[in-house]
């Protein structure tokens, strides 16, 4: 749900937010922190989605904050669940249980005081085999290099560049159809922020006050990928894993800064 298809936001303005804008949007997304680090301590062995998604809505809900997913374009829960060959914008069910060996991926958002938070990350459930967990490390890895190149006067291209090098220096493969996006008072906000270099295309440069989501999603074989038939789940179209991290960073004088940080939960 975080992630956005390319082109969707493509035309929609950067918004510029103020140091007290962005105070309030660490507070949200520190929320989001606290209910994905809730998650990874919880998940286990033959829980169902449900079960994880209404534990999230309930944390949020505690922090006086509300789910930014349900019913965001009709999506019917307040948490995305993917398990292993699903990208992004899984449906959570009772009858789907996890099992040892799955990878999960979880991206939660939430509104607070008006403004949105959103991050996500991907899960082992269990012993994983060894190209798996490269896929999760890399994929984690690329999100932090990416991030790095959060610097007022470089490009978006920059924060895609190093993205994709690192993805394909480990011989993954970066999801094109689905960005990025800025996030702010709306979860969808302008610009885009592809994992991958444009060729023949100017990227916006980077200002203070922008704040962007950043979430690569890395696949072990194909880069392509379908949706669904119920009209949400995007899966790869070899069925081969695919991993998602994502962090809200607000462009700062001081460079990035991490709103989403899981460091002080």
């Amino acid at each position: 749900m975080s992630c956005c298809a390319a082109g969707q936001s493509a035309s929609k303005p950067i918004l510029v937010k103020s140091s007290d804008d962005i105070k309030i949007m660490y507070d949200a997304n520190q929320i989001v922190a606290e209910v994905l680090c809730m998650l990874r301590k919880t998940v286990t062995v033959g829980m169902s989605t449900y079960e994880l998604d209404k534990m999230a809505e309930d944390l949020c809900r505690k922090r006086n904050s509300t789910p930014a997913f349900k019913g965001y374009h009709g999506f019917p829960a307040s948490l995305c669940v993917s398990i292993n060959e699903e990208v992004v914008h899984g449906i959570p069910s009772r009858k789907r249980k996890l099992k040892k060996g799955d990878i999960l991926s979880v991206d939660f958002g939430v509104c607070y005081k008006g403004f949105y938070g959103d991050s996500a990350i991907t899960i082992p459930v269990g012993r994983i085999d060894h190209d798996t967990h490269r896929l999760l490390t890399t994929t984690e890895e690329s999100l932090q290099l990416g991030i790095e190149q959060v610097i007022i006067g470089n490009r978006i291209s920059d924060i895609s560049q190093a993205i994709q090098e690192c993805v394909e220096t480990n011989g993954f493969t970066v999801v094109r159809q689905f960005v990025g996006h800025g996030i702010g008072t709306s979860l969808h906000e302008g610009p885009e922020i592809p994992n991958y270099v444009q060729k023949g295309s100017r990227s916006p440069r980077l200002i203070e006050g922008m704040v962007i989501a950043i979430e690569p999603m890395v696949n072990l074989g194909t880069h392509k990928v379908t949706v669904l038939r119920d009209g949400w789940t995007v899966v790869t179209a070899d069925k081969m894993p695919s991993a998602h991290f994502e962090h809200s960073v607000a462009v700062t004088k001081a460079g990035p800064l991490v709103l989403s940080s899981r460091e002080n939960i």
